[in-house]
């Protein structure tokens, strides 16, 4: 069998208005990691290997955890949201959200839109961004082992829906849930990929870190 545990990053910057400044933890995301680091250690700490896309939000978290980082591997990548939204903005006269009520609102018409290929001059198309992130997938489905994979919401949201052949809004409202430093897993038995576990926050789950159960 093979079982892949996927992570969301910590909270990162959430006043960003793009996607450099939007590239770091908070002190609430570094801290998120740790708490989620120490609830791994104290239950099931081994893994086969530890990948995290090449972004600093990911990387981070993964340090903050606690882990040594096997490998980074760029096609766990998040989507570049600020670069779709501007052309969303440009191209359907759509504005960007100024607040998270408008962005629960936005992303499910961003991805809409994206996925019917309704977008131009973006830096990947949305078939692409699926195909890399199912490629990882696929890739580890053949190795057998246990892999910790440290990655974003929008990548998430893609490995439900290839999982269970979600439409792209349904993929959409998966990605408003993932919350920061979620734990999501999947094994692969039998030959079938299946969804063993989504949007798990144990290391939250103390009265006293209710506070920390952060979304954006």
């Amino acid at each position: 069998m093979t079982e892949i545990i996927l992570v969301r990053h910590g909270q990162a910057n959430s006043h960003a208005t793009d996607e450099k400044s939007y590239d770091q933890l908070s002190e609430l995301g570094h801290q998120q990691a740790n708490w989620l680091g120490k609830h791994m250690t104290a239950t099931n700490p081994h893994f086969d290997q530890v990948i995290t896309g090449t972004l600093h939000r990911q990387v981070d978290t993964a340090r903050s955890m606690g882990y040594e980082i096997s490998k980074q591997d760029a096609r766990l990548n998040e989507l570049n949201y600020f670069a779709i939204a501007k052309a969303l903005e440009q191209q359907h006269k759509i504005p960007a959200p100024q607040s998270p009520q408008e962005y629960a609102h936005h992303l499910p018409v961003l991805i809409s839109h994206w996925a019917q290929d309704q977008l131009t001059d973006i830096p990947e198309m949305f078939s692409g961004f699926e195909a890399r992130i199912t490629g990882v997938i696929n890739e580890l489905c053949g190795q057998g082992g246990r892999h910790l994979l440290v990655t974003s919401g929008g990548v998430i949201g893609v490995v439900v829906r290839h999982v269970l052949g979600l439409a792209p809004d349904m993929a959409s409202k998966v990605m408003l849930q993932v919350m920061n430093s979620s734990v999501h897993r999947l094994h692969f038995i039998h030959d079938q990929l299946l969804l063993a576990g989504f949007n798990a926050t144990p290391h939250l789950d103390a009265p006293d870190r209710t506070h920390a159960r952060t979304f954006i």
